[in-house]
């Protein structure tokens, strides 16, 4: 019996690009009108046009000053069609708030594309880039009632170090997870 996440997930991760601006933002727009969160988007959600978010470190950084931790932006891309099914970032390094609370890795997928496996290919893929960077390890975190997201990190090999308390009102529910992921080997 075929399985309903068993669609080719062929994706690629690749930098931003003008080439993908109107899918971007229809991505904004579906997750919008889904009422989700942009884990991982760079603060798409506050944007009004792919040329605004494309400036993503210039803006970010002129919002969490101090605070500000680079990050390594990626869309996933369907191999086959060329469509966009979701954004992932890669912060590094880890800040005392993002050891705690937020993690490595952020991602969201599309809406109309989930539970076909594309968050576990986009988590895969990610995990090679960090490696890249010398990681042997990241941190990922998620709402202790997101089972999906819980089921794409441990399906990568992510070891649940701890549950906590949301004190600053990331989660929906209250309880954030946080993951210990390896990266693989470093040859």
């Amino acid at each position: 019996m075929e399985q309903q996440g068993s669609l080719d997930r062929g994706i690629a991760l690749r930098r931003p690009s003008s080439r993908y601006a109107r899918q971007v933002m229809d991505f904004r727009d579906e997750l919008r009108k889904n009422g989700d969160v942009f884990d991982g988007c760079a603060g798409l959600e506050d944007c009004a046009s792919f040329e605004e978010w494309i400036r993503f470190e210039e803006r970010l950084k002129a919002r969490y000053k101090e605070g500000y931790v680079p990050s390594e932006v990626f869309l996933a891309v369907r191999e086959t069609d060329d469509r966009l099914v979701g954004i992932i970032d890669y912060r590094h390094p880890l800040t005392d708030f993002l050891l705690r609370f937020g993690g490595n890795i952020g991602y969201s997928v599309r809406p109309s594309e989930r539970r076909k496996g594309y968050a576990s290919e986009m988590l895969r893929l990610m995990l090679d880039i960090c490696r890249s960077y010398g990681e042997k390890r990241v941190l990922l975190t998620c709402d202790s009632d997101n089972m999906a997201s819980r089921k794409t990190i441990l399906k990568n090999g992510g070891v649940l170090e701890n549950e906590i308390e949301d004190t600053v009102g990331l989660s929906k529910c209250g309880r954030i997870q946080r993951y210990w992921v390896p990266t693989g080997s470093i040859f």
